[in-house]
């Protein structure tokens, strides 16, 4: 089979998902967007670079260009253009597609874009309206309240979501766990007070290990796929799992603004999936451990771990968290999170500093908050980095024993 074909071939067999019976979810990580490797005698998953690709029968060219113009179905056959659709970024969105359970996903170059991109196609239909829960991560909130798309705002708690629709509301969105509180929200209960407005799930801290919102009602379930997904702190990305309906939209939207994922990327986000069952697994009993000691110790005065579990810890320290942050050493101070490696950030500081303070607060996120994303360390190592770092931020200890986990 000469390179075309095999490009042409391997572009028609990882659409959508395949017949077939079902497969447990590590059996899918491993085999999803890459059934079609051994028949073409490949075990690595090709990297498909182009930009363009040859096409000798223009009239049959238009009307392909044409059908996606109408309806945003990937074209039948080979690719057109990179902007339109790529190979190895298109075997990344099915795996992800099959592993949260919905019909398609649609990739971009980051989360940030995939979120623009709901936002913009739901605008396009004259539903500008969002009801949002906080907390968000800082700069999904950051996006909605400046209206930078044009779009309208409503913060409400999961209990008034019914109240606050409109018949311009487009979109409900919620974050569970939440950024960086990990505040869980009941995400069938809030499906069903969103009626036939969709409900836009962030499930980039749970990943589809610990939850599939589209189980539970979601109609969209967004990842930033920079975090977890990709999981090594080397690729820019962002994801949209959906029904095929809404992914046509955004392949629509995707082509008009150019947010595309580079193949690249689709590469190792694809390589990322076939081991997030095992990492999310092992770092959140890390992380599961890390919350039992956090909580027993007298300098940190509340600890937040979620209930499904995960690697994610948010806590409060009584003294100066600045202190505990520059007091690491095999932790890593940094944003961003998922990734191997342990990371540590103050999020009042950095990821929800364009958060207005006042409603930051509100929401659960104050100025002693830490975020740590627990990676695959040693839990004694881990510990112990983290017990010096306390005590060079414990500049007021209580007589207390400590804080229970929340």
């Amino acid at each position: 089979m000469d390179s075309a074909s095999a490009s042409t071939h391997a572009y028609d067999d990882v659409r959508g998902p395949a017949s077939r019976a079902p497969r447990a979810l590590a059996t899918e990580a491993v085999h999803a967007g890459r059934d079609d490797l051994a028949r073409q005698g490949l075990h690595a998953p090709p990297i498909d670079l182009s930009t363009t690709y040859p096409s000798f029968d223009s009239r049959a060219e238009a009307a392909r260009i044409d059908a996606f113009a109408a309806t945003g179905a990937e074209p039948e056959g080979p690719p057109v253009y990179g902007r339109l659709g790529n190979p190895t970024v298109a075997r990344f969105e099915t795996a992800l597609a099959r592993l949260e359970g919905t019909e398609s996903a649609v990739a971009f170059a980051s989360g940030m874009a995939a979120l623009s991109a709901v936002l913009l196609a739901r605008a396009s239909s004259g539903l500008r309206h969002v009801v949002a829960v906080r907390p968000l991560y800082g700069c999904s909130d950051h996006l909605l309240t400046a209206g930078l798309l044009g779009s309208q705002v409503t913060w409400t708690d999961p209990a008034g979501i019914a109240d606050a629709l409109r018949p311009d509301t487009g979109l409900v969105m919620v974050e569970s766990p939440a950024n960086p509180t990990l505040a869980e929200v009941d995400l069938r209960a809030v499906a069903h007070a969103c009626g036939s407005v969709p409900l836009l799930a962030d499930n980039t801290f749970a990943t589809p290990v610990l939850q599939r919102p589209a189980e539970r009602g979601a109609r969209l379930v967004l990842h930033s796929a920079t975090k977890y997904l990709g999981g090594h702190g080397d690729v820019l990305g962002g994801v949209v799992a959906c029904d095929e309906e809404f992914a046509g939209r955004l392949r629509q939207v995707r082509f008009a603004t150019g947010g595309v994922l580079h193949p690249l990327a689709g590469y190792l986000l694809l390589r990322g999936l076939s081991t997030l069952p095992v990492r999310v697994r092992a770092a959140s009993a890390t992380a599961a451990e890390l919350a039992r000691r956090l909580a027993a110790d007298p300098r940190v005065a509340r600890v937040h771990y979620p209930r499904i579990g995960g690697a994610m810890i948010a806590f409060e320290v009584h003294g100066d968290p600045h202190e505990v942050i520059a007091g690491v050493r095999l932790i890593t101070p940094a944003v961003s999170l998922g990734s191997v490696d342990t990371l540590i950030q103050h999020p009042a500081s950095i990821s929800h500093r364009i958060v207005d303070a006042q409603e930051r607060r509100g929401a659960g996120v104050s100025d002693r908050l830490l975020r740590l994303s627990v990676g695959l360390e040693d839990v004694e190592d881990l510990w112990g980095d983290l017990r010096e770092a306390l005590g060079a931020g414990a500049t007021a200890v209580p007589s207390a024993r400590g804080a229970a986990v929340v």
